[in-house]
């Protein structure tokens, strides 16, 4: 007997439509699906959406990635992910600033922008240098300069859900 208080819900995003599927069997041990298409032959095998093996060619990488590594990348990205910081590192990406200059263009107050320097300092994503009672700030590098570019760059493009190249889900067979 079918147990309805147990079902759960799933999303066919193939073809987007929600369907429901019970955790409990019916006798012949058969699943009992809800929803379209539900009522088709119930001989056909389930369909695999699961990519294999030998359907993908073999990538090899040149290096390998530490945790360290990869744990900086994302305290990067964190650091540089607020709006406010954002704005900053853009000015910066046209060369270096001194912390007035960055506060005035900002609107906000000199401690403000320091302690937003600060942080991404302590990042490693900006430089600064002291010339007499200034100090100026710079972006650390060029890898620096070409994410932060790059980043904003791809903001601007149009939003789009699929490459140019490739119109399908990699997952997905045409019928």
């Amino acid at each position: 007997m079918f147990d309805h208080r147990r079902t759960a819900r799933y999303n066919n995003s193939s073809i987007g439509e929600v369907m429901t599927r019970s955790s409990p069997t019916k006798p012949n041990g058969a699943a009992h699906v809800h929803g379209p298409g539900a009522h088709a032959s119930s001989k056909a095998p389930p369909k695999d959406d699961t990519c294999g093996p030998d359907e993908h060619a073999r990538r090899a990488r040149t290096a390998n990635l530490s945790e360290e590594q990869l744990e900086r990348a994302a305290a990067l990205f964190r650091a540089a992910g607020d709006v406010s910081r954002l704005k900053l590192l853009s000015r910066l990406c046209d060369g270096e600033w001194c912390v007035t200059e960055l506060a005035d263009a900002a609107g906000v107050g000199l401690s403000t922008v320091s302690q937003q320097l600060r942080l991404l300092r302590a990042e490693r994503i900006v430089a600064r240098r002291r010339a007499g009672k200034h100090i100026f700030y710079s972006l650390a590098d060029a890898h620096v300069i070409d994410l932060i570019q790059s980043a904003i760059e791809h903001a601007g493009e149009p939003h789009t859900h699929e490459r140019a190249s490739d119109t399908t889900d990699s997952h997905e067979e045409e019928p």
